[in-house]
């Protein structure tokens, strides 16, 4: 005789010890500790029937094959899924909606690039799903405030192909004090090619021609990144 399979454990968020709830977690320990289902499962509030929030919230990235995934699922796909109802798709696509107007905030608002992560948040959401290499530059005054995102080029990314002058022309019109460069690889892999390599360089020569400098150069996969300052490609010794 089978025996049959006992139900799967899957503890509620009230039945956690406090320190480990998703809501506790980002007050003391801030945003930024909590992992991507952690941070759906606070804008989801309340799981299923027999499922947390936060075990939801990771079914909904597997499903949805990410964060990507669910801001490019439309609102009645999202209903669809098990445990989602008009409300909490609102809440999810609400927020989502809210990380694409960031930059669209008053100028002291604007956010500043520190870190290449800071790059990757700003732009992967939308670039992850673009299914054609897009060129962009990040338009940054002297404290590294981001000014505007400029579009630069559709197309592979080919040394003979990319204008120069295109990617800084922006970049002088609005007096931007440096720029980084940005571009995404629809395959999903953000592994810089060679060729990745070959235009950094030319542009890293154009900005110290034209005294703006080139911050660095990322790549943006499917939940991935590559920085290639960080990985001295295309930036010298």
């Amino acid at each position: 005789m089978d025996s049959v399979p006992s139900p799967e454990y899957s503890p509620m968020i009230r039945d956690l010890p406090a320190n480990l709830r998703p809501r506790e977690r980002l007050r003391y320990a801030g945003e930024n500790a909590l992992s991507t289902a952690e941070l759906l499962a606070v804008i989801l509030r309340v799981g299923n029937r027999g499922e947390s929030a936060i075990r939801m919230a990771e079914r909904l990235l597997s499903e949805f094959n990410g964060i990507a995934g669910l801001a490019q699922a439309d609102f009645d796909e999202l209903c669809s899924s098990p445990g989602l109802g008009e409300a909490k798709v609102a809440q999810i696509k609400s927020s989502l909606e809210l990380g694409r107007r960031l930059l669209a905030s008053s100028p002291a608002e604007r956010p500043q690039i520190r870190t290449p992560g800071d790059v990757a948040n700003l732009v992967m959401l939308e670039m992850s799903l673009l299914e054609q290499e897009h060129l962009r530059t990040l338009l940054l005054d002297t404290k590294n405030h981001v000014l505007r995102i400029a579009d630069v080029y559709a197309g592979s990314l080919n040394a003979a192909m990319v204008r120069i002058g295109e990617v800084f022309r922006t970049a002088i019109r609005a007096n931007a004090a440096a720029i980084i460069v940005v571009h995404n690889h629809p395959s999903g892999d953000p592994t810089p090619s060679a060729e990745d390599v070959r235009v950094t360089e030319m542009l890293v020569e154009a900005g110290k021609l034209l005294d703006i400098g080139v911050l660095d150069h990322v790549i943006i996969g499917r939940n991935r990144y590559v920085s290639l300052k960080e990985r001295k490609l295309g930036f010298g010794a």
